[in-house]
């Protein structure tokens, strides 16, 4: 299939509304090596023209790999610098910069929320031969195991739960992220005669589960919570995001399951993703459907509407696979790939409020013209965040002082800030509307935004006679009502 024939299927969809308020977020992941033995400078020209490509794609959420293996690509007193950043576990960038700092001011600069994902168990991939003399796995080895190449933190040990924790607790505290989010690896995935060594763990405090799979969920469950808990401690608006994998349990292993026969969350990795979602111990949940419709073994069309009617209780975003979604024709009509079908899909899934692309990577490379069905398509306008009332639901008051001025010829719309006492109510960031002579003021069409801002100023092209409107944002995207100025010359 031709990029042309894609985009035509799009561009004939294009004419009607979108919406308002969606995720539309994207990983960049570093356990794939991509920055290995790449220069401070390179990598951040890497990172800043993808930050400029997805920006123009539409995203509005980047979710940026910091903890792959117990180690950090920030600065951190607890964990070793990653070797998936400078080469050698425990090797500080030169020149040294703080990747995630960076990341956190980039991204801010460009309206985006910017969330830190960490690996919670996995201390050791694969890949890796040599561990820094400070990695938790030398230092305290009775809190790993071994499985197929991998080193585990050990779920069944509490003081694990409580060393991830603290982890965490360290970046919320120092950096100004807008999210944390952990991805699927809880338990490993198993492997064919590979028992996970836990027996001695189970045997000493089973806390009365006579079934290890019970016990080993409850250890999970039990890190979820926590984890949650430590989150909003520290900052109440910082957002916990997880990503399962796409199959909560097979219908044949119980009624209630998708119509699928894929590894279970529930019954191989021990994550009982929707006790998570409908005891609120997370603020938002991505199941990584990476299949394409039609699947035999895990239906892409079976999963979203699985997904859709049983993990409503919390914010619902589907993590989709470009380059799969590129390569299989829609079943439908032969000529296009996937996109646009499952396009239609989120739109019929009422609960269903964002997308998270895997990877960034194959956006920016635009991948069977992916990127550009975005940018002049799908996401062709603006999105805010979905709103999170079960954190904060009352809007800021409105911006104060909203006049125009003359600098330098230019004309200048500026505001201040509104008053506003703790998280809950300070402005952090505004929205600039425009309308033109005779148009409806509708502040409800993201078509009509011109500017999502931080600053409290914005440079308006020379358009006599037109209605801006100003807005202020919240931490979590709570919209004040607006103030409303014509632009006379």
């Amino acid at each position: 299939m031709t990029a042309l024939m894609a985009w035509g299927l799009i561009s004939a969809w294009a004419g009607s509304g979108q919406p308002k308020r969606e995720f539309r977020g994207a990983w960049i992941q570093c356990v794939n090596g991509q920055f290995v033995g790449m220069s401070t400078e390179t990598m951040q020209q890497t990172l800043t023209y993808q930050l400029d490509e997805l920006k123009k794609d539409g995203v509005n959420a980047i979710i940026f790999q910091v903890r792959p293996e117990c180690d950090a690509l920030y600065e951190s007193k607890i964990e070793p610098w990653s070797r998936f950043l400078t080469g050698k576990q425990g090797k500080a960038p030169e020149p040294y910069w703080d990747p995630l700092a960076w990341m956190i001011e980039q991204c801010h600069k460009r309206g985006m929320e910017l969330h830190a994902w960490i690996n919670p168990y996995r201390a050791k991939t694969k890949t890796t031969n040599e561990l820094a003399n400070n990695h938790i796995a030398v230092r305290r080895p009775d809190l790993v195991f071994s499985y197929d190449g991998l080193f585990i933190l050990n779920p069944g040990i509490p003081e694990c739960t409580k060393y991830t924790c603290e982890v965490v607790r360290d970046i919320v505290r120092r950096y100004d992220i807008d999210g944390l989010h952990i991805d699927d690896y809880f338990y490993p995935y198993p492997v064919a005669g590979v028992p996970i060594p836990d027996d001695a763990q189970y045997q000493a405090d089973n806390r009365g589960f006579t079934v290890r799979g019970d016990w080993r969920r409850d250890n999970v469950n039990r890190f979820i919570k926590q984890l949650y808990e430590t989150i909003h401690q520290e900052k109440p608006w910082v957002k916990f995001g997880v990503s399962p994998f796409g199959i909560y349990r097979n219908k044949r292993n119980d009624p209630n399951g998708s119509n699928t026969s894929g590894l279970q969350n529930y019954d191989d990795l021990y994550a009982d993703v929707l006790l998570w979602v409908n005891n609120g111990w997370l603020d938002y949940c991505v199941p990584q459907l990476y299949w394409e419709i039609g699947h035999k073994a895990a239906d892409y069309q079976e999963l979203i509407t699985w997904w859709n009617s049983h993990a409503a209780n919390r914010p619902l975003y589907i993590g989709e696979d470009i380059e799969r979604t590129a390569k299989h024709p829609d079943p439908q009509n032969p000529r296009s790939h996937q996109l646009p079908a499952k396009y239609r899909l989120h739109q019929q899934m009422r609960n269903v409020n964002g997308w998270v692309l895997w990877y960034a990577k194959a956006a920016v490379d635009n991948i069977g013209n992916y990127g550009m069905a975005l940018r002049n398509g799908y996401w062709r306008t603006p999105a805010l965040q979905p709103l999170m009332p079960f954190i904060d639901g009352t809007a800021p008051k409105k911006p104060r002082k909203v006049k125009f001025i003359t600098d330098n010829g230019r004309k200048v719309l500026k505001w201040k800030a509104p008053k506003g006492k703790g998280w809950k109510d300070e402005a952090v960031k505004y929205i600039v509307y425009r309308f033109m002579p005779n148009q409806p003021i509708d502040t409800e069409d993201p078509a009509n935004i011109v500017c999502m801002t931080g600053n409290t100023w914005f440079v308006t092209p020379d358009n006599n006679g037109a209605t801006y409107v100003v807005t202020a944002l919240d931490r979590m995207n709570n919209e004040s009502q607006g103030v409303s100025k014509v632009l006379k010359y």
